[in-house]
């Protein structure tokens, strides 16, 4: 197969219906051409560059923007979509905060072992993030599992991360605020790359 005829599951949508700047998104229908994905390549290099630049002068977490950013392709990569990274990515980063802290707060580490503790609450906190699904605005539950496992990848390779103070600090030394705020970052970094290579696509 000659690489001119390959298609990739990617589709242009307008963002809004009836016009707008178009918007690349991910789907099912259809298929990409490899101008279409020149330009989102292209749109996703200059932003990401752009991005890296950003979070290493706030002090942000470059690694979770990264993963919001794709979140918000693997839901759509449209208007809802944003919405749906956004909330989802901030609710499972609240059920790991919220888990880090009964983990810190209650000493059945003593007597169950750390490695028995923690994996019971983790399974309850996940167990309701998983049942709040039933909300339509915590439905996307791939988008809360990706910030409930930012919040404890920072906590378990930052040094002194995980200690209550820290944790109800408010400050960026605080897991949860600087997983969300990197995170909805990286959402809107996502909806501009899909945009710029929908507009870059559009002139070509």
């Amino acid at each position: 197969m000659k690489l001119a005829q390959a298609t990739f599951p990617i589709a242009i949508t307008p963002v809004e219906p009836g016009g707008g700047v178009p918007c690349i998104r991910f789907s099912h229908e259809g298929g990409i051409t490899m101008s279409q994905l020149v330009a989102l390549s292209v749109s996703i290099g200059l932003l990401g560059g752009i991005a890296t630049i950003l979070y290493l002068k706030l002090g942000l977490l470059i690694w979770a923007g990264f993963i919001a950013w794709a979140c918000f392709f693997h839901s759509g990569g449209d208007g809802n979509a944003l919405k749906n990274t956004i909330v989802g990515n901030t609710f499972g980063a609240v059920c790991a905060w919220v888990a880090a802290l009964i983990i810190l707060s209650f000493p059945m580490a003593e007597s169950l072992g750390l490695p028995v503790w923690a994996g019971i609450v983790v399974g309850i906190t996940v167990l309701v993030l998983c049942l709040a699904a039933h909300v339509k605005a915590l439905s996307s539950i791939p988008a809360s599992v990706y910030g409930y496992a930012a919040v404890f990848a920072y906590l378990l390779q930052t040094a002194d991360s995980m200690t209550k103070d820290r944790l109800m600090s408010a400050g960026r030394g605080n897991a949860l605020i600087v997983v969300i705020a990197s995170m909805a970052i990286g959402a809107l970094f996502g909806l501009a790359s899909g945009r710029l290579g929908g507009a870059l696509t559009a002139k070509s």
